[in-house]
C-alpha cells in the first residue's frame, strides 16, 4: 500500500509541477449507496435466498463530504487530487413471517458500518462543462461496526453494536471514475463510482470489495 501512496504523491508533484494555470479549489458533498461484493458476499446471498425473501441483503445509504483540487495540464484536462470522508457498507433486512403474530409486524436489522477516508487523485477532461473523470484511489478504514437490532410495533427491542474495525483491513486500493457538469456559477454536480480491488478483511482471506455510487454537488472557488 505504501507504493500506491508514493505512486499518487508523484502524480500529483509531477501535475503541479506541469500546471499552465493557477489549480481551482472545490467542496463537495452528497449522498452514497455502498455494498459489498465478492464470494463470501455471494455465498450469503445464495444462503438468504432458502429464506424466500424474509432476509436479505441491502445496500447502504450513506453520505461523503470533502475537497479537491484541479490542477491544469493542458487544455481541458486537469488532474484532480481529493481528500473525502466516506460512510460505506452494507445492510441485512429481514421479518418473521409468523402467522400466529403477524400482527406484532416482527422486523430484524443488521447493519455492517464503515467509514473511510478517501484519497482519490483523477484525470479529468472538460468539454464545454461537461465532465469524464478516473483515476485511482487509496482509503483508510477509520471505523467499523456491526449492528444489530429487531423490533415490534415501532419499537425496538435490541440494538446491539459492535466493534468490528479490527477485523478489516486498514487500507484500500481501488479506481474511480464517473461524469459531471460544472456550472458557470461554480455549482457543479457529479456522479461516480468506486471499485474496490482490495480484500476487506484483515487477514485478505475473504474475497469481499467495496463497491460506492456517490451523487454529490460541490462549488468551485
Amino acid at each position: 500500500m505504501k507504493k500506491q501512496i508514493l505512486l499518487i504523491s508523484a502524480v500529483v508533484l509531477s501535475s503541479m509541477a506541469m500546471a499552465q494555470t493557477a489549480p481551482t479549489f472545490s467542496i463537495r458533498a452528497g449522498v452514497s449507496s455502498s455494498d459489498m461484493r465478492g464470494d463470501a458476499v455471494n455465498s450469503l446471498d445464495n444462503i438468504l435466498g432458502f429464506t424466500n425473501g424474509m432476509i436479505a441483503t441491502r445496500s447502504r445509504t450513506g453520505f461523503f463530504a470533502g475537497g479537491s483540487a484541479s490542477i491544469p495540464i493542458a487544455q481541458n484536462f486537469s488532474v484532480e487530487p481529493g481528500l473525502y470522508y466516506s460512510q460505506k457498507g452494507f445492510e441485512l433486512n429481514g421479518s418473521l413471517d409468523v402467522k400466529a403474530i403477524e400482527f406484532l409486524g416482527v422486523g430484524a436489522k443488521a447493519a455492517f458500518n464503515t467509514s473511510y477516508v478517501d484519497l482519490p487523485v483523477l484525470v479529468k477532461a472538460n468539454f464545454g462543462g461537461l465532465e469524464v473523470f478516473a483515476g485511482p484511489q487509496v482509503s483508510y478504514l477509520t471505523k467499523a461496526e456491526l449492528r444489530t437490532t429487531a423490533g415490534a410495533l415501532g419499537f425496538n427491542v435490541v440494538d446491539n453494536r459492535l466493534d468490528a474495525t479490527n477485523e478489516m483491513h486498514r487500507w484500500d486500493a481501488g479506481i474511480t471514475g464517473g461524469i459531471g457538469y460544472q456550472f458557470n456559477g461554480g455549482l457543479n454536480i457529479r456522479a461516480s463510482y468506486d471499485h474496490g480491488l482490495t480484500k476487506a478483511d484483515a487477514n485478505r482471506n475473504l474475497d469481499t470489495y467495496n463497491r460506492v455510487v456517490k451523487l454529490g454537488v460541490g462549488i468551485r472557488f
